[in-house]
């Protein structure tokens, strides 16, 4: 027998063992000759750790083994320019820019149940950081078209992520795409960039060769931001390097919804029912021990806002969570697809 096929027979054997111990097929990759579809990047499926060891992020530990088949990713977040094209071809409404429920809030006068969304409105000197309503506010008016309300729009903004999409106008648009929203791991296993257990997304110093990598905050948060990493709002997508599986922005700039119910138990359950969890999709349902009783999903990947003051969600392991009829400032989305399997 050859070396050649000796080893090609050792190979094959090694591979059969790795199924085997993994206990399910390999996902199915894309052919040489398949075409990636517009505007995304395949993100190989594998193994990774879960999470962080951050001492102020309890929910996202602990640090876990999980596998994610492969999948095709949007390239960066959905822009304004590529949301309107889909409001466009559908009319769709959203939830910002819908009259409120008198159900939903007993009490208030019909008048004040006006269209709007939460807007981040810098005050005028220091806060306490345990009081984040100093910092947001309910602008009527506010919309994915006038995200600081009335007086603002996205006609110069059309590069920049689309904010102020509650998680049913985010899932419709990726329904229209013939996509859908990531789960929260396969979000985390793209953010990662193919780097494990590394502080951020593209190593462990925040600013390589001192050069910014992300959207986030500098300055003394949330009265001053200074811009020195050239921005104090949203940026344009792909405004900085992309990571190691060519994605942009999965850190900073805008939150990005995730499929998942929200619970801050999550990584706790699966790690006690299998050593890799294989797939996850979260929980059935949703709790948040801070607003009982609020339907909440996965939001990840930090935003603008976010500084080593308060939050720094922007590393990859990190977490959020938002009630699913909110927008605000600074959230944003992007969606995924499934290879097809091939027979």
């Amino acid at each position: 027998m050859s070396t050649r096929r000796l080893m090609a027979l050792c190979a094959a054997l090694a591979l059969l063992l790795a199924r085997a111990a993994n206990g399910a097929e390999p996902s199915p990759q894309p052919s040489a000759t398949q075409a990636a579809p517009p505007g995304m990047v395949w993100v190989p499926g594998g193994e990774f750790w879960m999470g962080t060891e951050e001492e102020h992020m309890p929910d996202a530990r602990p640090v876990h083994r999980v596998y994610v088949d492969g999948f095709w990713m949007d390239r960066t977040e959905v822009t304004n320019e590529q949301f309107a094209r889909f409001v466009d071809a559908t009319k769709h409404v959203t939830v910002a820019e819908r009259p409120l429920d008198p159900k939903d809030f007993p009490g208030v006068p019909p008048e004040a149940l006006v269209p709007g969304s939460i807007v981040f409105a810098p005050p005028k000197g220091e806060v306490s950081l345990q009081d984040h309503l100093a910092w947001w506010t309910y602008v009527p008016g506010a919309s994915w078209r006038h995200p600081e309300g009335p007086q603002s729009d996205v006609e110069s903004r059309a590069q920049h992520p689309v904010v102020h999409v509650a998680y049913e106008d985010a899932a419709a648009y990726c329904a229209w795409v013939g996509g859908r929203l990531p789960t929260e791991a396969e979000f985390e296993r793209a953010a990662r960039g193919g780097l494990d257990r590394k502080k951020y997304g593209w190593g462990d110093e925040f600013r390589p060769d001192g050069k910014f990598r992300a959207n986030t905050w500098q300055g003394h948060f949330p009265n001053q931001n200074s811009g020195d990493d050239g921005f104090v709002g949203t940026a344009p997508a792909a405004s900085y390097p992309p990571n190691g599986f060519g994605l942009y922005d999965l850190a900073g700039n805008v939150w990005e919804w995730c499929s998942d119910w929200y619970r801050p138990d999550t990584y706790a359950k699966q790690q006690a029912a299998a050593e890799v969890t294989r797939n996850p999709h979260g929980p059935d349902d949703s709790f948040d021990p801070a607003e009982p009783g609020v339907p909440k999903r996965v939001q990840r990947g930090g935003s603008y806002l976010c500084s080593d003051q308060y939050c720094s969600r922007y590393v990859p392991g990190g977490r959020g969570k938002g009630a699913i009829d909110s927008g605000t400032t600074h959230l944003g989305f992007r969606c995924v697809k499934d290879q097809p399997a091939t027979r």
